[in-house]
């Protein structure tokens, strides 16, 4: 895989593939860029050049014990696309990654952005008074323990098992197993900790180009009513719920997800 050095000296790897407007892929917590290799076949059918980033601490990339941070991840995507030269890009965010892209844009604005899509990754994951969308049973009260073990049982959404037929296809595409990263780091953890602090919806609602806010009705982790309510945000935004579809819903329902991004970037074309 090439590779691009930050500034702050951590090398990351990444995808490239295919020629046109360029689509940048970030994955979630712990999961390689690989993982979005289903998407990355239609993305180069549909005639757009595909940059999928393995993120630091993911993937191919560098695992430094510094940078665990939203703040730091959303840095490593400008020196990205500073690096490949990319003027313009949609950006598409699975769980994790889409915050990563709230991140960049907080940060450094959108002049480089065309689009942005976010796969069911809900902007506030601490539920409040004002917010009942986030991670189910996560608190201000418990916040600061809720995963010192990792990421909970919630209980609800999909039961693990009804993914495993779309895991398999995946697998197969990839032609292993996609390679996870290790949650239990002490740098993993952190910005596992950080990641649950951020609240995006200042940034939603003041970002001026078109985005699109997927959730999975069954999401394991939060209401797939955060998609519609973030929309209210922001008149830009539109909103689609993929039935019979967990939180990892480019996976789970690889088909209907395509559809409905393929749509989106046609739609911003």
């Amino acid at each position: 895989m090439p590779t691009v050095v930050t500034d702050d000296s951590v090398t990351l790897s990444y995808i490239d593939e295919g020629t046109g407007p360029a689509v940048v892929l970030i994955a979630g917590f712990c999961a390689p860029a690989t993982t979005w290799a289903l998407q990355q076949k239609a993305l180069v059918a549909a005639g757009y050049r595909v940059l999928a980033l393995d993120r630091r601490g993911h993937g191919a990339s560098e695992a430094p014990t510094h940078g665990a941070s939203m703040e730091r991840h959303g840095r490593d995507v400008a020196n990205f696309l500073t690096a490949l030269g990319v003027d313009e890009a949609v950006l598409i965010g699975g769980s994790m990654g889409a915050s990563t892209v709230w991140s960049y844009v907080s940060q450094f604005g959108t002049d480089r952005v065309r689009a942005i899509v976010s796969v069911d990754q809900t902007p506030k994951m601490v539920n409040s008074a004002d917010w009942s969308n986030g991670f189910y049973g996560l608190t201000d009260a418990n916040r600061t323990t809720f995963f010192d073990s990792g990421i909970p049982s919630t209980g609800h959404g999909r039961p693990q098992w009804k993914s495993v037929p779309s895991l398999l296809k995946l697998a197969f595409a990839m032609r292993s197993m996609p390679k996870m990263a290790s949650p239990d780091t002490a740098p993993m953890k952190a910005l596992l900790a950080d990641h649950a602090a951020q609240d995006w919806r200042a940034t939603i609602a003041g970002n001026d180009r078109p985005f699109l806010m997927v959730a999975g009705r069954d999401s394991q982790f939060w209401p797939a009513a955060h998609a519609s309510e973030s929309v209210e945000l922001n008149p830009l935004g539109r909103s689609v719920v993929l039935e019979k579809c967990g939180h990892a819903a480019n996976m789970d329902r690889p088909k209907e997800f395509n559809t409905a991004m393929l749509e989106f970037l046609d739609s911003v074309a």
